[in-house]
């Protein structure tokens, strides 16, 4: 008896002489690496988010005809920086890395991105900054990885850790941000990539909470819609339908950015050039529609705050959809998403001018879903994402909304990284 009580009192002393074996939690020391690349991607996400504001405010300056040769300008000049510093890519490159390329995103790139898509995202190019903060934010992961010598899944998970930071930064929804890195990557092989989910996770909360403190913006709602009261099954119906609206708008933005990419590669131009080209027909575009100017972060809450005339908003539609792809197009930098919300509250306020007893609440987040999902392949993210960003508590109809833009998404995807898989 005596002697199993001393074989008891060795084994508690050999834990006491060891306690970081010890841990009866889940918890492990891969936990501070996660938190540590998410308080970098806060950082990151800060710093470029007071210089985007900053050079916004400058840039602005120029008015009226005047916002023509400027966009100009900015064009030609992110042209220069791409053709002297390097190409950074575009969303299909970033996708193609973490799938093929051991979840590697290189760093060598980020001075290009970050530079181009400032001066693009910060002259009122229709592309927004959730692309560049991707890619820095990700290739900060890969570094990070390499830093403590991690391969394989565990490197991929940091990168994706990364990419969910820098997306959640902005975004303001760690949960739909961890997810969107995910399902941007391929739309039906999401779960190969769920050993990330954690990381990703971790990583997006600690960099909404920098993000937050810092900018002290992404706490609450970001675009002001009225409060929505669920008024039975039929809203899930009425959901399908406006983001079958939505859904032809992703169709015809698809369409319309092929088109534009077939005109500028007709012709074999110079990058500064074809920069150049876009930022001329972007200022044209401004001039004539002021509401079409930037990637729509503010821009939503103006239109929804103004009572504008049908046709107007037929006009701000059409060109904003042209805005889009030419920017996507003549080799300006930045991301898609927001822009696409801006199409879709457009098209919701003109559904609900033609047939006025709508829900607009329902009607706007509904379109905006539809788009989203079908030229995105994200409905998971979409439908969070659109819950936190509007203050939608109710986020069944988005879902619904969201499935109907995925399911009916041209079979060719429009970020083409994604389609390689399936051709295998």
């Amino acid at each position: 008896m005596k002697l199993k009580r001393k074989k008891q009192l060795v084994t508690y002393l050999n834990i006491l002489d060891k306690p970081i074996r010890f841990n009866p939690f889940v918890f492990n020391r891969t936990f501070l690496l996660w938190a540590l690349l998410g308080v970098m991607g806060g950082l990151i996400a800060s710093s470029y988010w007071l210089i985007l504001d900053y050079l916004t405010h400058t840039i602005a300056f120029f008015e009226g005809w005047q916002v023509i040769p400027a966009m100009t300008i900015c064009g030609l000049l992110a042209g220069l920086i791409i053709h002297w510093i390097g190409d950074p890519g575009e969303i299909h490159l970033i996708v193609n890395n973490i799938r093929f390329n051991n979840g590697k995103l290189d760093p060598k790139n980020n001075p290009s991105m970050v530079l181009s898509s400032l001066l693009c995202v910060a002259s009122g190019g229709s592309l927004g900054p959730e692309a560049p903060l991707i890619q820095v934010t990700g290739s900060t992961g890969t570094w990070l990885g390499k830093l403590f010598r991690l391969k394989g899944e565990e490197l991929r998970s940091l990168s994706i850790a990364g990419m969910a930071s820098g997306f959640t930064a902005l975004f303001g929804a760690p949960l739909g941000g961890s997810l969107f890195s995910l399902e941007i990557l391929h739309h039906k092989h999401a779960v190969e990539y769920y050993k990330a989910i954690i990381p990703a996770l971790v990583a997006s909360s600690f960099s909404y909470v920098v993000f937050a403190i810092i900018i002290e913006i992404g706490l609450g709602s970001t675009w002001t819609l009225s409060a929505y009261e669920y008024d039975g099954v039929f809203d899930f119906a009425y959901a399908v339908l406006f983001a079958l609206a939505g859904t032809f708008m992703g169709w015809l933005f698809i369409y319309c950015t092929k088109f534009f990419k077939k005109v500028f590669e007709r012709f074999t131009i110079p990058i500064y050039v074809k920069t150049t080209i876009g930022g001329v027909i972007l200022g044209v575009i401004a001039y004539y529609l002021p509401l079409t100017r930037y990637f729509g972060h503010h821009e939503i809450n103006e239109l929804l705050s103004q009572s504008l005339p049908l046709t107007t908003l037929v006009a701000i539609l059409v060109f904003k959809i042209i805005a889009i792809a030419v920017t996507v197009t003549s080799g300006w930098r930045g991301g898609f998403i927001i822009p696409l919300f801006f199409v879709g509250t457009t098209l919701g306020l003109i559904i609900h001018q033609l047939f006025p007893n709508t829900n607009l609440t329902l009607t706007i987040v509904s379109c905006m879903a539809g788009i989203n999902a079908c030229v995105t392949r994200t409905p998971m993210s979409t439908t969070i994402l659109l819950a936190t960003l509007t203050g939608f508590s109710y986020f069944i109809p988005i879902l619904f909304a969201s499935l109907t833009g995925y399911f009916l998404a041209p079979r060719i995807p429009f970020i083409r990284s994604q389609l390689e898989e399936e051709n295998e």
